[in-house]
């Protein structure tokens, strides 16, 4: 038999459905350490990062032994999927929790920054960021630029942008991914901070 670290994610999942629980093992050493940092990065909580990264291997055992999943050929994605749709059911509960009556009289509701109109200082740091940002964008690529237009200024999908520009869905899908990472670059080039 082929050893298991040569093996596919797909077939190291046939493996462990057909009852080989070292197929599974070696398929959580392969993705751990990125989906791991994937969930820290957004939750940026270990404790939190650590329940959400066992619970979606959990959900993934409960599937895979279902007979649930659908092969595709692209497991490390739905593995991140899953994580992904976790941790937006974490910020859920989290958001629903922290939820504060209007009933309760310690509560000033009229003394929270967060139920508050702007403030001058806000409307200028917002300004510079909308600023720093038509900066970034004109610094594009123009293929860059106007996949980036179409589809946050426009609302367009990528089929659309596709469609609109005579490209493949792929080549609009990596104009964007492009254009994200050399906004990136851009910004750190020159210290410009994108977030209040």
């Amino acid at each position: 038999m082929q050893k298991l670290t040569n093996l596919t994610d797909e077939q190291l999942v046939r493996a462990y459905v057909d009852g080989n629980n070292t197929a599974f093992d070696t398929l959580l050493r392969r993705h751990q350490s990125k989906l791991f940092s994937y969930i820290l990065k957004i939750v940026k909580n270990r404790d939190i990062a650590d329940d959400i990264f066992q619970e979606t291997f959990v959900k993934i055992i409960m599937t895979l032994k279902q007979g649930r999943y659908a092969e595709s050929g692209k497991f490390g994605a739905w593995l991140t999927r899953i994580a992904h749709n976790l941790i937006i059911d974490h910020f859920r509960q989290e958001k629903s929790e922290n939820s504060i009556s209007t009933d309760d009289d310690d509560v000033n509701l009229l003394n929270r920054r967060d139920l508050c109109d702007e403030n001058i200082e806000d409307i200028m740091v917002n300004d510079q960021i909308r600023t720093d940002v038509r900066r970034i964008i004109e610094a594009l690529p123009e293929s860059q630029r106007e996949v980036l237009m179409m589809r946050y200024y426009s609302d367009m999908s990528f089929k659309e942008i596709a469609d609109a520009t005579g490209v493949s869905i792929n080549t609009a899908l990596g104009r964007m991914r492009y254009a994200i990472l050399n906004m990136r670059r851009i910004a750190e080039e020159n210290n410009i901070v994108l977030s209040a």
